[in-house]
């Protein structure tokens, strides 16, 4: 190491558990040096929250760290070890282009891992080059941020970092790393890759490590493997209502691309809806429209009893009663989802009770803006019939004030109840890839750092976001997001 980055100590606490596993789950393995880092993007406030210093790691150090050229004391980087469905086929897979450096403890004791992504090959590059390319890069930090900002939950992008050097991907283009920020990187293709090598000690491990990582109240749990399996069907099921609830579509969503922990992981091809449509598509790579916006509760519940398939062992000695365990969670995940998803909705149209009509009352809203291509984030923030005289609208419109009226809570309260649940500004799309553009083309991070700000606060009436309410004009359709890998 430097000198200069040994005596300037930023803050780290790292605490390895995941390495402490059985070596068949991960392989040690370090980052790729690169030629040139520099540091483009850093999130101090996040730094802030973890603990470290923000004025050390913002410049050369942080610039030697996050491009993978410096490893900081009491990190032990690896690369795990995971499979998936991909499109619903099975794969053997791993980090072939990340590193997870460790483990970072924060002041309040909670565990963060520290991956560095685009950190070069690995013995799970399956012939890649382990780089990534800045695109992608700031795509992934941006959406990120803008779903932590809007209240959902996802990894966090702590730096981007330049490496100098150009990678060929349909064309070349500059590399970069970015370092993500998770509760945990473990995934449902996480047991899917323990239970292919047929070692129930193994799986154990696994399954013990992760229920104490990420539901440390289930250690008294009479039946805590199928408790936690509930557990994570329940976070599941919130975490799809939210992505719906705000137009979101995260592209690819792989059994390798589910986190345990509840977070949403790896965005690649995201996006998010301007006109609402169920069947929207964004990524270039999702020729069926198996993960379309509408089919992303559906996909859930699949990744999940692929995840209960590889509990059953430790279910119950007697497979006949393991499956019929596994098969009663799994099937509570559509109840679940639509709970979570009519709270979340309810919410949003100012409804602080239940009432057996709710669910058509939204379904009718949903209808009406599918049929007449209406901006879905646009629609929610103004339900004015003024803004569109139809008179399904108008009829609507009366059936929701009717309702609103049989809550004792104010119409004030309902009006700060519905701004604090349908935000204002969104990622859009044609935003972002002005940002990118602007930052991959012509070197100007000046736009992305613009955008990054303006999402900060989503739910707010800020005049200088007018610009950013504007839907897409592309037209319906017209968009399409790409891998990066």
């Amino acid at each position: 190491m430097s000198s200069d980055f040994n005596n300037r100590p930023s803050g780290w606490n790292f605490d390895n558990s995941y390495a402490r596993l059985p070596q068949d789950l991960f392989t040690a393995s370090a980052p790729v040096p690169v030629r040139d880092p520099q540091l483009v993007i850093f999130n101090s406030s996040l730094a802030e929250e973890m603990g470290l210093d923000a004025e050390v790691l913002d410049g050369n150090i942080g610039a030697t760290l996050f491009g993978g050229n410096e490893i900081p004391e009491g990190a032990r980087p690896i690369a795990q070890a995971y499979a998936g469905h991909q499109f619903g086929h099975f794969t053997m897979l791993g980090d072939g282009r990340a590193i997870l450096l460790g483990e970072h403890r924060t002041p309040e004791g909670r565990r963060l891992d520290v991956q560095l992504k685009g950190s070069g090959r690995t013995v799970y590059s399956r012939g890649g080059d382990g780089r990534a390319t800045l695109g992608p890069m700031l795509r992934e930090y941006v959406i990120s941020e803008a779903m932590h900002a809007l209240g959902i939950p996802t990894t966090r992008s702590l730096a981007v970092v330049t490496t100098g050097e150009q990678v060929q991907r349909q064309e070349i283009l500059p590399g970069a790393v970015l370092t993500r920020i998770a509760a945990s990187h473990i995934r449902v293709g996480t047991f899917e890759y323990a239970t292919r090598l047929e070692d129930l000690e193994l799986l154990r491990a696994l399954a013990e490590h992760t229920r104490q990582r990420h539901f440390p109240g289930l250690s008294e749990s009479p039946a805590p493997h199928l408790d936690m399996l509930r557990a994570i069907i329940d976070r599941q099921a919130s975490l799809i209502a939210k992505w719906l609830q705000v137009g979101f579509i995260h592209g690819v969503m792989n059994t390798d691309n589910m986190a345990l922990s509840g977070e949403t992981i790896d965005y690649g091809p995201c996006a998010f809806l301007d006109t609402y449509d169920t069947h929207t598509v964004f990524s270039s790579i999702d020729h069926q429209g198996r993960y379309a916006y509408g089919n992303q509760p559906q996909i859930a519940q699949w990744n999940l009893a692929r995840l209960a398939e590889t509990l059953l062992p430790l279910l119950d000695t007697d497979p006949d009663v393991a499956l019929s365990l596994a098969k009663g969670a799994i099937e509570e995940f559509p109840s679940l989802f639509r709970a979570h998803w009519l709270a979340g909705m309810r919410a949003k149209l100012g409804l602080f009770n239940e009432h057996p009509e709710d669910e058509k009352l939204i379904g009718d809203l949903l209808s009406w803006m599918q049929n007449h291509q209406a901006d879905f984030t646009n629609t929610f923030r103004s339900l004015d019939p003024a803004v569109c005289q139809d008179d399904h609208l108008m009829d609507w419109h009366q059936r929701w004030k009717i309702r609103l009226g049989e809550q004792s809570q104010s119409a004030a309260s309902a009006i700060k109840l519905m701004r604090t649940s349908s935000p204002s500004v969104i990622a859009r799309n044609h935003k972002v890839e002005e940002a990118l553009e602007a930052a991959v083309i012509h070197g100007n991070f000046g736009p992305v750092k613009t955008l990054l700000q303006i999402l900060s606060d989503p739910y707010s009436d800020n005049q200088e976001a007018e610009a950013y309410r504007v839907p897409s004009p592309l037209g319906r359709g017209a968009y399409q997001t790409f891998c990066g890998t």
